[in-house]
């Protein structure tokens, strides 16, 4: 297959790289290229960041959220996960695992969209229709953080969460267990390349103008309103225990906004609690503006002797 390249470690350039080819590079026949991202959390196109991922380890160790164009489930990406995007009128990742194979590697497509190892899973891919043609691009686990892969996706409503930190470890593989000639990911990438490309000649670089895909980068794919907004709706119940009593809450969010917000709790109060929710519904959902909320509402009116940096604990 012909091919291209990309460099980038930048998961927002780089799904504006992967949608920019699909829309705009045609090819006679299909085209692949590798490529990683710093550590990351990829959601799918209809996926709730809320429900699906743990914000908060996120933003404690420096891990960027994302939003790709195709459907699926979260994963994490870091720089020993190689991503591999084929492109065509009917593109298959079976050329990915032939290549996995004559590297020795016993891989099999496996379910819906996975390929495993030894009855684990080593790799992901999703697809999407475009434009006349077809884009089929997913993770390759090399030697992934999966301490790390385990919290960024340990949310009490995630399918990970459900599953069990130890059973999603067990259930998953690096495939340097599995290469043991590799000295590197490097290393492996050079090979999958030698072999995918099969002695065919790259296509033109200047056939994707960077300029354009970082645009769309800054314009689409880095933006709140992609990557918070286009959350679907969830539904939430937390609790936490305040100086004034037990607080719980009932909350939704929908479109990287507050939509809907019960108190409920043996707590003591001067007024009813939902003049506080009436203050915070229509707000986005992020720790900034909901703490701006409550320190404008007078929480201890609501939740006596409660402060606002308090209550904020409920919802992150």
């Amino acid at each position: 297959m012909k091919y291209l390249t990309n460099c980038s470690t930048d998961p927002y350039f780089n799904l504006a790289f992967d949608e920019y080819c699909l829309e705009n590079v045609k090819s006679g026949q299909p085209y692949f290229f590798l490529w990683r991202n710093r550590p990351s959390v990829i959601v799918g196109l209809n996926q709730n960041v809320y429900s699906e991922v743990n914000l908060e380890y996120l933003d404690a160790h420096g891990i960027t959220l994302a939003r790709r164009v195709t459907g699926g489930g979260a994963v994490y990406h870091d720089l020993q996960n190689l991503n591999y995007t084929i492109i065509g009128a009917h593109p298959s990742p079976e050329p990915f695992v032939e290549a996995l194979r004559k590297l020795g590697v016993d891989a099999q497509l496996t379910g819906r969209n996975d390929i495993f190892v030894d009855g684990r899973k080593c790799s992901g891919y999703a697809r999407r229709v475009s434009h006349g043609q077809e884009i089929i691009h997913g993770t390759l686990m090399y030697d992934v953080d999966l301490d790390t892969l385990s919290h960024v996706l340990d949310t009490p409503f995630s399918k990970m969460n459900a599953k069990g930190i130890a059973s999603v470890k067990s259930r998953v593989c690096n495939l340097k267990d599995h290469l043991p000639a590799m000295a590197s990911l490097d290393e492996l990438q050079a090979a999958l390349q030698d072999i995918l490309s099969g002695g065919d000649q790259p296509l033109p670089p200047d056939i994707v103008p960077l300029d354009e895909v970082q645009a769309l980068s800054d314009s689409k794919f880095s933006t709140w309103d992609f990557v918070y907004g286009r959350s679907k709706e969830a539904g939430f119940t937390r609790s936490v225990k305040l100086s004034c009593g037990t607080v719980s809450a009932d909350f939704k969010v929908e479109g990287g906004v507050l939509t809907h917000l019960v108190f409920w709790g043996d707590f003591l109060f001067d007024e009813p609690a939902s003049g506080l929710a009436e203050k915070l519904v229509g707000h986005r959902f992020t720790p900034s503006e909901i703490s701006e909320a409550l320190a404008r509402a007078g929480v201890s009116r609501y939740l006596r002797g409660v402060s606002a940096s308090d209550l904020l604990e409920l919802f992150f």
